[in-house]
């Protein structure tokens, strides 16, 4: 079964428009009741219940605007911060002691919720435009500011600030994530196709070289050709076959996240999620050269993970009959365990010298490292590799029967 990679979004802003959404509906209530309990010192009441009732009308018909980014735009910003400046102005006329007492505004905290708008649209800059502006309000509403005005304005303004250069961290932060996550996304993709290219192409290409040279002849041009396509596409799988896409550059879509979803040709019994008995499919690698122990009952794992577990078997044979020589016997044993299905691949060849997996990977061979060790790392397992020279070389598989995703490690 087939695999392919795609993208969701997800964005740490989102929830702070959320929650700004709901503040403004609060602060709305709370203006509105201080209101109500204060009435008695309004000298000219009227003013502050037309304020009140425009300031209820502009808070619900905008929440829409304070649900995003994107609709938070710059003449809405503007208007917003009108009103709440209109509103602290008209303080001094509807109380006409306000300018003697340290009560509260008109809009009261509502304001804070204008200042917060700029912050999250714009960060730290914006939010210290908005608050000084605010700031200016208040003194000017207040006449003769006392120290709790200066501390109050001095409060909103550092607030403000701050939330701001917290929503441009965030919103950097984001986009690191967003390309991290996209460059994880690529590389897993690349690493599935060049075990594909490496249990398929590279042998035949190099099984058609081998025999090429061996024939002699016209066989051997041929050969010779098909050398030099081998070492072409290790190269290009080794470097790099997915290029990543510039989602991770719309800073205002959020982070995107892999997800993996089961292509349309799936197995043969046509379902997903189903149980599959990896005894069933090693059992073919048993023959005059391949002795295979398995045990008396199934070993269910789920297809997908048994299908790989399978193939790394067959790529560790396949190391076996390249590198340890035609009459090199190996052993296939599998371990039921509660949690855990064990595979071991021991062979009686010649063992690989120190030093030649890393050299292998650096030539573009990635046999060990992706077709073995790749696909164990995916399903959550290790690939554990032991070899001692003139005694052979063993290959331990371990996947849980839960996958883990990519939790595991591969050694």
């Amino acid at each position: 079964m087939t695999r392919r990679e795609r993208v969701v979004r997800m964005s740490v802003e989102q929830p702070l428009w959320r929650a700004l959404t709901a503040y403004r509906v609060l602060t709305l209530i709370y203006a509105a009741l201080l209101a109500g309990f204060g009435a008695e010192k309004y000298e000219r009441p009227w003013i502050a219940a037309a304020f009140l009732g425009l300031l209820a009308l502009w808070t619900l018909v905008t929440l829409r605007r304070v649900a995003g980014a994107a609709s938070c735009t710059k003449r809405f910003l503007g208007l917003d911060l009108a009103v709440a400046l209109t509103g602290i102005l008209l303080t001094p006329l509807a109380d006409l002691d306000a300018q003697h007492s340290d009560g509260p505004t008109l809009p009261s905290i509502w304001t804070a919720g204008s200042v917060l708008a700029f912050a999250l649209k714009g960060g730290w800059r914006w939010a210290a435009f908005a608050s000084t502006l605010v700031a200016a309000a208040n003194i000017v509403e207040r006449g003769e500011p006392s120290e709790d005005t200066f501390h109050n304005v001095l409060l909103v303004w550092v607030a403000s600030i701050a939330i701001g250069y917290v929503v441009e961290v965030a919103r950097a932060s984001e986009r690191t994530l967003a390309r991290a996550l996209e460059i994880e996304a690529a590389t897993r993709e690349r690493e599935r196709l060049a075990r594909d290219i490496h249990d398929s192409v590279l042998q035949v290409l190099a099984m058609v070289q081998r025999r090429g040279t061996a024939l002699g002849g016209e066989a051997a041009e041929l050969g010779r050709m098909a050398g030099e396509q081998e070492v072409a596409l290790r190269t290009l799988v080794s470097t790099g076959l997915v290029p990543t896409s510039r989602l991770s550059e719309d800073s205002g879509q959020g982070a995107v996240v892999r997800a993996v979803d089961a292509d349309d040709t799936d197995s043969t019994d046509g379902t997903s999620g189903t149980e599959t008995d990896l005894r069933a499919l090693l059992a073919p690698h048993a023959g005059s050269r391949v002795t295979f122990s398995e045990p008396g009952t199934p070993v269910p794992l789920a297809t997908e993970t048994a299908r790989e577990l399978a193939a790394a078997v067959s790529a560790a044979l396949d190391n076996v009959r390249v590198h340890a020589g035609p009459d090199a016997r190996a052993w296939i044993l599998v371990e039921d365990e509660p949690d855990t299905v064990i595979v071991t691949v021991r062979d009686d060849g010649p063992g690989i010298p120190e030093g030649r997996l890393d050299q292998a990977e650096g030539e573009g061979r990635l046999g060990v490292a992706l077709s073995i060790r790749g696909r164990l790392r995916d399903l959550g397992g290790t690939a554990e590799l032991i070899s001692v020279s003139g005694q052979g070389t063993e290959v331990e598989l371990k996947v849980p029967k839960v996958s883990r995703g990519k939790a595991g490690s591969a050694r």
